[in-house]
């Protein structure tokens, strides 16, 4: 990622409508999310102001979105995101890699394609 793409991204997620939009794509997976469903996880939003925060992160490159029938499906793009974690962090440690052990921990993932939600 270069730093135009980081600046578009980081003034997407400036606006907290936005960063709650990616934050529930990003727990949807890579399914995704109708429209309506993300309106409703945000309490209701109207259609005109979701559809421009939408619009704005897809711009953005964040998010992506797809037909499915006569709904529009909207899901994470993780290697923007990635992307831009990896924009932040290169050559954060400057050869002492202990100096970022703890922000690499911070994003090792939760989700384990091992675990069951019983266990």
């Amino acid at each position: 990622m270069n730093e135009p793409q980081a600046l578009a991204a980081f003034a997407a997620l400036s606006q907290d409508t936005r960063l709650r939009i990616v934050q529930r794509l990003v727990q949807a997976g890579p399914d995704g999310m109708a429209a309506g469903a993300i309106g409703e996880a945000l309490g209701g939003a109207s259609s005109s102001r979701l559809s421009f925060h939408l619009t704005h992160l897809e711009h953005a490159g964040l998010i992506q979105s797809r037909r499915e029938g006569r709904f529009i499906i909207y899901s994470a793009v993780y290697p923007a995101l990635a992307g831009l974690v990896g924009f932040l962090m290169k050559d954060c440690c400057q050869g002492h890699p202990e100096i970022c052990a703890t922000a690499v921990a911070a994003l090792d993932c939760a989700c384990d394609p091992n675990l069951t939600e019983s266990a």
